[in-house]
């Protein structure tokens, strides 16, 4: 089936795969910073406000940039900001739609609490407030889902903290440098790419019909919750996620009772820079589980770098999800039940 052209055109109306082909191309976006002055206050703590796939980069660059910051960094998913919020406070505003309601709140509490403040948006109430306010901001192009615009935002992420001086404007050249790699390694998971050489498309059959359930270590935590993302929004699937090392001190018990044919799918992402004893524990927990929970599959993580790797592991995690999608039987692009439950808040 996934070799078949016209069932992918048909289960895929969206251009999922397009999309998902094209996404090297958005960490050289052009991107810059409107009414980007400020007063050079101190800032000694990040908070990013966004939800789902707008908050996907900032925890990708919460990992990554974790030995290159000397401020806090915290990432908010909800409708509150810590107290601690101040004018030595960065607060960044991050939603691809502009009305996610969590975001616009924590933006209306990050002005009065006089906090340094940045948006990134593709429009919507929080470009428009950005604009009225002249307030700094990055305008990200719109048209696609927010899940698969993060590296989009990512780039505008780091070209925020840099206006602000929490990070050096070198590393958004780190950024752009991985686009070559990236689309080389893209080409293996196309849609013409024959299952017997496209991982992401056998990945994806044996993973169709379970619930998969995705674990990662301390740099490639937020990679398993990207790959959790995309199965449920892409695949229209239910998932989970976890860490090591904290994963064996619960949800590895869990693991311990009832037969081993549960309806499950178990992935390793793993990280050649992740910390050797989470590595170990990959490697004991699988071993010590065995016959108790399904046999989990690895997936190592390609590129030189920790954040080539990272990069690597969110696109290569819509392929395999949009691949699972079209074994479903389901459109990969549309988030209905989202849009149905903002309609019934507003």
């Amino acid at each position: 089936m996934l070799d078949d052209a016209n069932v992918l055109k048909q289960r895929d109306p969206g251009g999922a795969l397009a999309i998902a082909a094209d996404q090297w191309q958005q960490v050289q976006f052009d991107v810059k910073v409107v009414d980007g002055d400020h007063d050079n206050r101190e800032v000694t703590r990040v908070v990013v406000a966004g939800m789902g796939g707008s908050a996907l980069a900032a925890l990708l660059a919460k990992t990554w940039l974790e030995e290159k910051l000397n401020v806090t960094f915290e990432v908010v998913r909800e409708y509150e900001l810590p107290s601690y919020v101040n004018e030595s406070t960065l607060v960044i505003a991050s939603s691809y739609s502009g009305n996610t309601e969590e975001t616009l709140a924590c933006l209306e509490q990050a002005q009065k609490q006089s906090a340094q403040i940045g948006v990134l948006a593709a429009g919507g109430k929080l470009v428009q407030r950005a604009e009225e306010g002249k307030i700094a901001r990055v305008v990200i192009p719109s048209g696609m889902q927010p899940r698969m615009a993060m590296l989009f935002n990512l780039r505008a992420l780091v070209l925020m903290l840099g206006n602000f001086g929490v990070v050096d404007h070198a590393l958004l050249d780190e950024v752009g440098a991985a686009a070559k790699w990236l689309h080389s390694e893209t080409e293996n998971w196309l849609p013409d790419v024959s299952t017997d050489k496209n991982l992401a498309k056998q990945l994806a059959l044996q993973a169709v019909g379970k619930t998969p359930v995705f674990y990662g270590g301390r740099l490639t935590g937020p990679v398993a919750y990207k790959w959790k993302i995309s199965w449920n929004e892409n695949a229209k699937n239910v998932a989970f996620w976890s860490v090591y090392p904290e994963a064996n001190h619960n949800e590895f018990i869990g693991w311990s009772s009832h037969p081993v044919d549960k309806p499950f799918a178990v992935f390793d992402l793993k990280s050649s820079f992740e910390h050797p004893r989470i590595l170990k524990r990959f490697e004991i927990s699988d071993r010590l589980l065995s016959g108790k929970r399904p046999k989990a599959i690895p997936i190592d993580l390609a590129g030189d770098t920790p954040l080539r790797q990272l990069l690597w592991g969110c696109i290569f995690a819509d392929f395999v999800s949009i691949y699972v999608a079209i074994l479903n039987g389901v459109d990969p692009t549309p988030v209905d039940l989202v849009e149905k439950l903002k309609k019934e808040l507003a």
